[in-house]
């Protein structure tokens, strides 16, 4: 059965460019050309992963992810050429996946694409695992309850978005082992890491944001510099 896409893009010929380029990579690709229109769409189909320009016309980009995020986890994939906007797409109340920048080459794009529709697969399968065997992770304060796929802070919930769930279950599964930013990558991401380190620290420092007392002083997850990151002890 192939992968199904949504590209939500409102350039024409760029539209077009990667529709033709990702459907003989064997995708099935669905256009939209605004926000309004992707809406409609998406409430009337089911897909694999959307393709997401910021700059939409109707309705932009950003208000589209928002809307999307709460309703679905479904992968999204930001294509923008402000750099400004990564921050705000990853970040609190957003919560898309992975960007990559304008221009790009279609050889990144239709790789980019194919990673994160392997890792929500990856994902959906190790979760149903999880799910099974009902693990319960703590570090200091902080509970993570895998069944419900929430975060406890002394009791109280913390909402996190689904690659920061994933990135502090890892510090919190390895309390004792170091990660550079290129393993965070590899292994959240579980793609080559394109030694952009701007995709790794919004995220750590929206989690920070949100698990820690003081973030400028983090207790849970530690930096090492020159080096990477490693849970605090406890």
């Amino acid at each position: 059965m192939k992968h199904k896409i949504l590209l939500v893009e409102d350039d024409v010929a760029i539209n077009d460019m990667v529709k033709g380029q990702l459907t003989k990579e064997g995708l099935e690709v669905v256009q939209a050309f605004d926000g309004e229109e992707a809406l409609g769409v998406f409430a009337n189909d089911v897909f694999d992963l959307i393709l997401l320009d910021l700059m939409l016309p109707k309705l932009d980009g950003m208000e589209f992810l928002k809307i999307i995020r709460e309703k679905s986890m479904i992968p999204i994939l930001i294509m923008s050429a402000k750099d400004g906007d990564l921050d705000k797409a990853l970040g609190l109340g957003f919560g898309a996946d992975d960007y990559i920048p304008k221009p790009f080459s279609m050889i990144e794009l239709t790789a980019r694409v194919k990673a994160a529709i392997r890792r929500a697969t990856h994902y959906s399968r190790i979760e149903q695992k999880e799910e099974q065997e009902k693990k319960v992770l703590t570090a200091g304060e902080l509970t993570i309850d895998l069944d419900n796929f929430a975060l406890l802070k002394s009791g109280r919930e913390i909402k996190l978005t689904a690659k920061e769930f994933h990135i502090l279950k890892l510090f919190i599964s390895h309390p004792s082992r170091v990660y550079t930013k290129a393993q965070i990558y590899s292994l959240v991401w579980e793609d080559d890491y394109y030694g952009d380190e701007n995709v790794i620290n919004v995220h750590m420092r929206r989690l920070r944001e949100k698990i820690e007392d003081d973030p400028s002083k983090p207790r849970y997850i530690k930096t090492l510099w020159g080096i990477g990151y490693k849970l605090g002890e406890f």
